[in-house]
């Protein structure tokens, strides 16, 4: 059992002011792993008045040698890859292999990119007889997800700490052990004291507290929809800035001179990776309805080798989901894709077989979906794909634009310039055409109720940074 009775503030661990504890529970074996404090406004407080005293002291530390200090906090999780890896697994249920190679090694990435990123921000320029500046905007509050949840907790506090900002990181209450090594590898590259602040909780807690909080000047928020507006509009009463990235329904759109043998098969990794549990997944496929009944073979086939079951072991492909409630979610979604009239093509609200114990999912594919359905418009985060057959490739793209989301999405042709022209007309934040390949550095963040604000390379910095005009 792995029990946490402290929080991070200030250089030191403390205890949590909250009385009340919070579980935290293996995704496969559905037994308890160890608890955290349940959070409470007070540690909060406690967290910021860390941070702002930390701040000037911070930001006056020259860039680069910001940089070199931020980056030796990845030197650090490389040592401890395998075993933050294990705990990510335990956790949330991706199979251990894309876990330590993924869930942790973008999180290096992120790490090792630092020194360039910096290198790309504009931090000062002659406008006219005007010198404009770029200065840390404060202390920034991070709340992050349990689908990725290293990688999100390094993504915002590597570029708020190089920005020159302080960080208060409140992780999800569901998936919150591996933050407690974040919090160890960075106290042991010796930040200042107040540098980097971590606090546990529930987000209407202790998110809560951190939207509303006067001290703290930015708030980065990953999540669901939902959360994110709650955040948003506690946030508008300090006028503080709000960075959101929130849910997709991201669509690949096949378009009809696509190599389908590869096409297909990559639409389905990319739905179902991390068993779906991942905002970019493109859980929609607008395709051809001339070429439907070859994708629908295709689409079949992949999917039957995504075998499901424990993380741990070198065959599986889909660990369980994240929670009771998550599971139970996807399944009522797979049972009303049924109800409405969609064609089932691999899977099912069942249990897979063997796997009565654990938060599993059937790998499922259904065909034949109206764009209005309500597994084509609403955000499932678990393994179901919707394929939608259309007439056109205007109705494709028609389509592909048809959600509240605008997330991610991709695009299939022979042509790469006929593929590049569909995506410039998708309204998401990224597209990948013929397969492209992720990119460390380029902007993250999306359209519409995906978000606003961008992650990732000189983005990610700029979101923590505020201009400064001076007139000489």
């Amino acid at each position: 059992m792995d029990n946490k009775s402290d929080i991070y503030v200030g250089g030191k661990w403390v205890p949590s002011t909250a009385d009340e504890r919070l579980d935290v529970v293996d995704a496969t074996t559905e037994k308890v792993i160890g608890s955290i404090p349940a959070g409470s406004a007070e540690d909060v407080d406690h967290a910021v008045r860390a941070a702002r005293q930390a701040f000037p002291s911070w930001a006056a530390v020259p860039r680069q040698e910001r940089c070199e200090i931020v980056a030796k906090i990845g030197e650090g999780l490389a040592e401890r890859q395998e075993e933050i890896g294990a705990l990510i697994s335990h956790q949330v249920g991706t199979p251990i292999g894309i876990s330590v190679r993924v869930q942790v090694g973008v999180a290096l990435g992120v790490f090792a990119s630092l020194k360039q990123v910096v290198e790309d921000v504009v931090w000062e320029e002659k406008m006219g007889n005007s010198l404009v500046l770029r200065e840390p905007i404060g202390v920034v509050g991070a709340i992050t997800p349990w689908n990725y949840p290293l990688y999100q907790a390094a993504l915002k506090t590597a570029h708020a700490l190089v920005a020159g900002c302080t960080v208060v990181l409140k992780p999800s209450e569901v998936a919150p052990l591996d933050a407690f090594l974040f919090a160890e590898v960075i106290d042991a590259v010796g930040l200042p004291p107040g540098a980097f602040n971590l606090v546990m909780g529930t987000g209407a807690v202790v998110g809560e507290a951190m939207a509303a909080h006067p001290g703290i000047d930015a708030i980065s928020f990953t999540g669901s929809t939902r959360a994110g507006i709650r955040v948003m509009q506690v946030g508008a009463e300090t006028v503080k800035r709000v960075n959101l990235e929130l849910g997709g329904k991201s669509a690949t759109v096949i378009l009809e001179d696509a190599d389908l043998s590869v096409a297909v098969p990559a639409g389905i990794y990319s739905c179902f990776f991390n068993s779906s549990q991942t905002c970019t997944a493109p859980t929609r496929m607008v395709v051809p309805r001339s070429r439907l009944a070859e994708i629908e073979q295709l689409a079949i086939a992949a999917a039957a080798t995504y075998t499901v079951g424990d993380p741990f072991k070198e065959d599986t492909k889909l660990g369980p989901l994240v929670s009771n409630a998550q599971r139970d979610r996807v399944r009522a979604y797979i049972r009303s894709g049924i109800e409405e009239g969609a064609k089932l093509l691999i899977g099912g609200a069942e249990a897979p077989e063997g796997l009565d114990t654990g938060f599993f999912v059937r790998p499922t594919v259904f065909s034949e979906v109206g764009s209005k359905m309500t597994i084509a418009q609403e955000e499932i985060f678990g393994p179901v794909l919707a394929i939608i057959p259309v007439d056109s490739e205007e109705e494709a793209i028609e389509v592909a634009n048809d959600s509240d989301y605008g997330l991610s999405g991709a695009v299939w042709s022979k042509d790469p310039d006929h593929a590049l022209a569909v995506a410039r007309q998708m309204r998401t934040g990224q597209v990948d055409v013929n397969g492209g390949a992720f990119n460390p550095i380029a902007p993250f963040g999306g359209y519409k109720r995906s978000g606003n604000g961008k992650e990732r390379g000189r983005y990610g910095i700029e979101d923590f940074l505020e201009t400064k005009s001076v007139q000489l």
